[in-house]
């Protein structure tokens, strides 16, 4: 009896990634398949949908149906789990695969393109040790052509942990694991040094212990404490390599600029260092507080909403996304109408906010779709049914990125502006703001006044299932 895939999954799923995915089950197992035109769609029972999306398109005679689940991780989780059973995976299941998706190359952001995610291939090895454990580039802008040193040693540093790098060109001469712990310390400490007054990451070792600088503190607006995510990925990485190549002696983190009341049982990196026998210069740390469960399916998220949503327009319509930063997901690129895709500037004007202007944020959407038929551009808040008025307040403040981006590259259409809700168990809505609701019991409840996109979205889904 065929074997069904199951993609559990905290992201939108993008077809691209999913046919790469594909390939590589593939190409492990050594199964002849098939890739056609690739459809996600969700699965309706009583024109309700039953929170699992069916994706069409592949074709493997070891292979039943393939199904996407969205799913919530507890602290530090990878994008992707993949299991190979007949049955919806539960917790005591092991996946095939666990993989971390990213758009970005060391061009836009060395930190962004690798260290920040190392500490999630740290992290898993707690829950699945024995997990395959693959890095997924889904570019969309050039790769760099020659990439930079901190790329090259975060790489390496994931080829020696066991992690599989897809979706780039490496240069297998350059991109090899470490094979010593003198390797790892000579080439980190090689690079060229970190500007005045940051803290550099330099290994040193004497024969009893080995000290790794780097800052974990990090205070942003009036939140303090343990939250430095690139240095938390690369200290975790860089610590864990130490020990996959044989140091079993102290390992000290010094000038991390924390303080004892900033470490507690529950940060990734306090989990992290108990896994590994980590230790805080001048710090005691605490024997933490793991979770037994590494993920949970999502019955509560907005993005439960926008992502049905999103997928319906594209699947169902000619309509498409521009833009999307689901919640809990990564942020994309916006695209343009024409020419290359764009990375959207965090902040109106940087050295006011520097300076504490946090007016100068720029608002996003959480998806913005185009609707090129009736030439509309449909910007969409996402929210849970009880915040449904924080979503009716967000929609006005989206002036900046329609003045400087959608504006500037769709002169002639419309934007509409409309939240979709995931929530509740109400039955209808009252609040012409709001386009879309999917309630607890799947229920698909159009607004007043929703977007034409959307009408025709569920109208063709429901008679495809009846």
């Amino acid at each position: 009896m065929p074997k069904n895939l199951w993609f559990l999954t905290e992201e939108r799923p993008k077809k691209e990634v999913l046919q790469t995915i594909f390939q590589k089950f593939a190409k492990d197992y050594g199964f002849a398949v098939f890739v056609d035109t690739i459809r996600i769609f969700p699965i309706l029972n009583g024109n309700k949908f039953t929170f699992i999306y069916e994706v069409t398109g592949f074709r493997c005679n070891k292979v039943d149906k393939v199904y996407v689940k969205t799913i919530s991780g507890n602290s530090s989780f990878t994008d992707f789990l993949i299991f190979y059973q007949k049955n919806e995976p539960t917790l005591n299941d092991e996946p095939i695969y666990a993989i971390e998706e990213t758009k970005t190359d060391d061009k836009e952001s060395r930190n962004t393109g690798v260290y920040q995610r190392c500490s999630k291939f740290v992290f898993i090895q707690s829950y699945y040790p024995n997990v395959k454990k693959i890095m997924l580039y889904n570019l969309q802008i050039e790769q760099k052509i020659k990439p930079t040193s901190t790329y090259i040693f975060g790489t390496k540093l994931l080829l020696t942990l066991g992690v599989e790098i897809l979706g780039k060109k490496l240069d297998t001469k350059i991109f090899k694991p470490f094979k010593t712990i003198k390797e790892v310390i000579d080439l980190k400490n090689e690079m060229r040094k970190a500007p005045t007054g940051n803290v550099p990451i330099l290994i040193t070792k004497t024969a009893t212990k080995i000290n790794v600088s780097g800052r974990l503190y990090k205070k942003t607006g009036k939140t303090e404490g343990l939250s430095h995510d690139p240095n938390i990925g690369a200290l975790s990485i860089i610590c864990a390599v130490l020990r996959q190549l044989g140091w079993t002696k102290k390992i000290e983190i010094t000038q991390h600029g924390l303080l004892q009341k900033h470490v507690g049982k529950t940060n990734k990196f306090i989990q992290i260092a108990n896994k590994i026998s980590l230790s805080l210069e001048g710090l005691t740390v605490p024997k933490a507080e793991m979770n037994n469960e590494y993920w949970k399916y999502d019955k509560d998220g907005e993005k439960l909403g926008t992502i049905f949503i999103h997928l319906v327009v594209e699947n169902f319509t000619q309509g498409y996304s521009i833009f999307e930063n689901h919640a809990g997901c990564e942020k994309s690129y916006f695209i343009p109408l024409k020419g290359d895709p764009i990375p959207l500037e965090k902040y109106k004007d940087k050295a006011k906010y520097k300076a504490g202007d946090k007016k100068q944020n720029v608002e996003i959407p959480d998806v913005i779709l185009l609707d090129k038929l009736r030439k509309e551009i449909i910007n969409v808040e996402g929210k849970k049914y009880k915040f449904r008025k924080d979503g009716i307040i967000e929609i006005k403040t989206y002036d900046f990125i329609e003045k400087n981006y959608i504006l500037k590259h769709y002169p002639k259409f419309k934007i509409v502006r409309t939240v979709v809700l995931y929530g509740s168990k109400e039955e209808k809505i009252i609040e012409v703001e709001i386009g879309f609701l999917l309630n607890e019991n799947g229920q698909l409840i159009l607004g007043i006044k929703a977007p034409k996109l959307f009408r025709e979205a569920i109208k063709n889904l429901l008679d495809f299932w009846n």
